[in-house]
């Protein structure tokens, strides 16, 4: 159960990463703001999620 929880933990911050730096390249080339607004959200909604995984991970790996 650990084991995959912490999968999914790096996961999901890859894929935060990934989003990140897609926005940040998408800033450099002036697209369109309504993409730049939902790569923003994308990446809020992944850090909850990468973040709340570490914390059922830690509340796990307590007990």
């Amino acid at each position: 159960m650990k084991t995959a929880l912490m999968i999914l933990v790096v996961l999901a911050m890859l894929a935060t990463l990934g989003v990140l730096f897609a926005g940040l390249v998408g800033l450099a080339r002036n697209t369109d703001g309504t993409r730049q607004n939902r790569l923003m959200q994308a990446r809020i909604g992944l850090q909850f999620v990468a973040l709340a995984l570490f914390g059922l991970l830690l509340l796990i790996s307590k007990s």
